[in-house]
């Protein structure tokens, strides 16, 4: 099945590396192309920002779901094409989940870890069955995939995790996923 929309999860910082937002700036631009329909945290900044702008520039369509704890702190972005309010952490990434056909993990902190070891976790459990990838920028989850594979060898894992999850390392092999 094509995909439709994509779930991205990402850092609300750029890090260091200029290659972080260089690709999301090309992976937003891909997503337009292709009418790949962005599903995110809603954030104005960031590398969340950066896909979000380039889905938008594009001519793209783009959803964020943001909880209203971050509205205090004013960090939604005000021009993407839907914007929805979620009570709260958890409402929002079952919201994105539940609006995307697959997802996206970039570089980010906490937040991205979690989002991504939560979708893994609910595909393991069959909560869903969405594929899920990993856009390694710049070596970024080389340390992660290596950790993943001690939890393998240690027998703490029921399946091997790296078969529901697709290392990329450039945006332009998702392509092929479209």
């Amino acid at each position: 099945m094509a995909i439709q929309s994509l779930a991205v999860f990402c850092g609300s910082k750029n890090g260091n590396n200029p290659l972080f937002a260089q690709h999301a700036m090309e992976l937003g631009k891909l997503m337009a192309k292709h009418k790949v329909k962005l599903i995110y945290g809603g954030g104005s900044a960031g590398i969340m920002g950066t896909i979000a702008d380039a889905v938008m520039t594009n001519g793209g369509n783009v959803t964020g779901i943001i909880p209203k704890i971050l509205l205090e702190w004013e960090v939604q972005h005000r021009g993407i094409t839907e914007l929805i309010i979620a009570d709260d952490m958890h409402v929002r990434k079952r919201t994105i989940y539940s609006l995307s056909d697959a997802a996206l993990i970039l570089p980010g902190g906490f937040g991205t870890l979690d989002e991504l070891f939560e979708i893994v976790t609910w595909n393991q459990l069959t909560i869903h069955d969405k594929h899920i990838y990993i856009l390694n920028s710049g070596g970024f989850y080389n340390h992660l995939l290596k950790h993943i594979e001690v939890m393998k060898k240690e027998q703490f894992l029921y399946e091997d995790a790296l078969k529901r999850i697709t290392v990329i390392d450039d945006p332009a092999e998702l392509i092929k996923y479209l």
